[in-house]
């Protein structure tokens, strides 16, 4: 899979969405910086298009109600909330998101796959909750400092350890399945 110029950078810049708030604010304010992330959201989130666009709007709205500060400090929020809507969409209709992914390298998965996919599924909601409520502590109660080292970076190496764990784990039910 080729990724355009645009897409990577899209991708950069949703990455460093905190530090480039954190270094930016001072200079540009909190209405250009929420517009911003309003609109990135929409664009870099195809398969969530419906969700991000109005996870952008709502974004918008707390900038017209006089809180664009919090609106831009919220991003991190709708994105936790938008996977979460994907991860737990995914349980109650259709396929569970990890089984999907899981089916890409073996397509036959095993009735035990499924059941593990499932709870990885779980998890994954799990985080996204727990996530998402520490974002928006740190919107609402932190300075700028302290949310932009827990939204870039604190929640990217947790998530690094949901991925790690959720490796180890399925080393160790596939070694004990064998």
């Amino acid at each position: 899979m080729k990724l355009s110029f645009t897409s990577a950078l899209g991708a950069l810049v949703m990455l460093l969405w905190p530090v480039l708030v954190l270094t930016l604010h001072a200079q540009l304010g909190s209405w250009p910086l929420l517009i911003v992330g309003a609109a990135l959201l929409a664009w870099r989130l195809p398969q969530a298009r419906a969700l991000a666009i109005i996870a952008g709007l709502v974004l918008v709205s707390m900038g017209l109600l006089g809180h664009a500060e919090l609106g831009m400090r919220a991003y991190p929020i709708a994105i936790s909330l938008i996977m979460l809507t994907l991860f737990a969409g995914s349980l109650i209709r259709g396929m569970p998101i990890i089984e999907r992914l899981a089916r890409v390298r073996e397509p036959d998965l095993p009735s035990e796959g499924v059941i593990y996919t499932r709870r990885v599924t779980w998890a994954w909601c799990g985080f996204f909750v727990v996530n998402g409520g520490i974002s928006a502590w740190t919107a609402l109660y932190a300075d700028l400092a302290t949310w932009t080292l827990y939204n870039g970076f604190i929640s990217y190496c947790l998530m690094g350890l949901m991925f790690a764990g959720e490796w180890v784990c399925r080393r160790h039910v596939r070694g004990a399945a064998a």
